[in-house]
């Protein structure tokens, strides 16, 4: 497989196969194929210079964010890393509609990672599988991506054989007794098809093209690696190799190729957080490339953008991260209990919706009244206040002093 440069544009060279584009006819209808049906599939294209001053912004980001987090301790590293992990497991879900227990993804990657954050709460199966590919994907940055590690991921993800009520092929290709691969969105009845990926049959061949692509060296070194895990991405997910778990499996492969680029297994920005928000114009862009020709530059300039704001994310985390610790260095020569320390903790972490005393004593397992004598005692000592709103909807936030802390 070789990489040739024509009129300031790569062409990504893999199985050529020489074919007419297929065209759809329904109710009268003429319809484009997708690009995994043109003739030059899978030669992509994209503007080299007008993607170029992006590529330098997200680099030298890349650049000054790792600076930052190797200026860190030890220890506030540690926690760093653990933020964004557990948002890449459990965000990387949601975009699939599967909500996680994010304490129970925390304690799995920490119990992993051998970082000390307490009592450790015990994690569900498919927790466990999620938190294990995505720690080979990042920590193995440097192993081959293979056919066998992809079904080990795949496995990982399903290790009932069940996707939900269905039992789905685990460790494998789909196979074409699973009928069409319609990649789609939405609620049950309201689902909206982005495109159909490629027959079950061509499988063993598109995935051989792209994983050669993904570990050529010759590529490695012609083209951007932050392109490269663009690339690899919406490469993948055209594929579609699996019955279910592409969505995932797919932004492993991005966190693999952005660690690959950064020569790092420390994860210091999610890009599912990031993709998590901006879902809808995740599968406009996917359609779109799907109906459109080989140019991907439209496709590679979103990846780039959502990349930079995946760091304005990170930033907040490194800053939040900075803001504990000085929080308990003011506090040090004062006693909290078990539950205050706990609570305290997930605010500076993005508590969730507002702080109640029936919250309190849900998280903490406590008594009402012992969640309110805790909370009297913090706001006794100016570090947490009564929201605005009272009677039966009171609630508790940190004192501005606390949340906009000295230097």
């Amino acid at each position: 497989m070789t990489e040739i440069k024509i009129s300031g544009t790569f062409k990504l060279l893999a199985f050529l196969r020489r074919k007419e584009a297929i065209i759809y006819a329904w109710d009268a209808e003429i319809m484009t194929a997708y690009i995994h049906e043109l003739p030059d599939w899978p030669h992509f294209q994209w503007d080299e210079k007008h993607l170029a001053v992006k590529v330098a912004a997200v680099r030298y980001r890349q650049g000054r964010m790792l600076g930052a987090l190797e200026r860190l301790g030890i220890k506030l590293r540690e926690e760093a890393i653990l933020r964004t992990l557990t948002e890449e497991v459990v965000k990387s879900s949601e975009i699939e509609g599967e909500i996680l227990d994010r304490e129970q993804v925390r304690s799995s990657l920490a119990r992993r990672l051998g970082i000390d954050v307490g009592a450790l709460k015990p994690a569900d199966r498919d927790v466990e599988g999620v938190v294990d590919m995505i720690l080979d994907a990042t920590r193995d940055y440097r192993k081959p991506l293979t056919a066998e590690r992809l079904f080990g991921w795949h496995a990982a993800l399903f290790p009932t054989g069940y996707s939900g009520l269905h039992k789905i092929a685990v460790g494998k290709w789909r196979t074409e007794e699973a009928g069409a691969m319609r990649v789609v969105s939405g609620a049950i009845g309201r689902e909206r098809t982005h495109f159909e990926a490629p027959e079950a049959k061509r499988l063993d061949k598109e995935m051989a093209a792209f994983l050669e692509w993904v570990e050529d060296k010759a590529v490695e070194s012609m083209v951007d690696p932050v392109l490269r895990a663009a690339i690899a991405h919406l490469w993948f997910v055209t594929i579609h190799p699996f019955e279910d778990g592409n969505g995932r499996i797919g932004r492993a492969i991005i966190d693999m190729m952005l660690a690959r680029a950064e020569k790092s297994a420390q994860r210091f920005y999610s890009m599912s957080a990031q993709i998590r928000k901006e879902r809808g114009k995740y599968y406009d862009y996917l359609e779109e490339t799907q109906k459109g020709d080989l140019d991907i530059t439209d496709h590679l300039e979103w990846f780039l953008g959502c990349m930079e704001r995946a760091f304005d994310g990170a930033e907040i985390i490194l800053k939040d991260v900075l803001r504990k610790a000085r929080f308990w260095e003011r506090h040090s020569g004062e006693e909290f209990n078990v539950r205050q320390r706990n609570i305290l903790n997930r605010l500076m972490e993005g508590f969730e919706g507002k702080l109640t005393s029936s919250k309190w004593a849900k998280i903490t397992k406590c008594s009402q009244d012992t969640a309110g004598r805790d909370i009297e005692d913090l706001i006794k000592r100016h570090i947490l206040k009564k929201d605005a709103a009272g009677g039966r909807s009171t609630s508790y936030s940190l004192v501005e002093s606390e949340i906009n802390d000295k230097q």
